[in-house]
């Protein structure tokens, strides 16, 4: 049996509002989702906006960098990185954070919430 999964498409703001590089913090239903546009990539991503080590909504405000291919995300309160794409810990711990499908229409964001 197969299980579907439902994606419930959320508008978060328009391009112009995030940050080129960086991240911006978005409320959707009653989740802070950190949003970022990574320019060198051409690429859009969105992940919880809490750090899991010390639960501090805090991501939106870190660095993002690579690590390999891999586009990252580094707290910027106790620097533990994580993949934007996948939400994998990449500094060895054993820890995740969740990750969230965006896609931009005619100058909108868009971020899927899972249902």
């Amino acid at each position: 049996m197969e299980t579907l999964i439902s994606t419930d498409w959320q508008l978060a703001c328009r391009v112009e509002d995030t940050l080129k590089n960086g991240g911006v913090c978005i409320k959707l239903a009653d989740q802070q989702i950190a949003l970022f546009y990574f320019t060198r990539r051409d690429q859009w991503f969105a992940t919880q906006n809490e750090c899991p080590h010390k639960k501090q909504m805090i991501l939106s405000r870190g660095m993002i960098g690579s690590l390999g291919e891999t586009p990252k995300i580094a707290c910027p309160f106790h620097k533990k990185t994580f993949a934007l794409d996948t939400g994998e810990c990449l500094s060895g711990d054993v820890c995740a954070i969740k990750t969230f499908p965006v896609k931009v229409e005619n100058n909108l964001v868009y971020i899927a919430l899972k249902g």
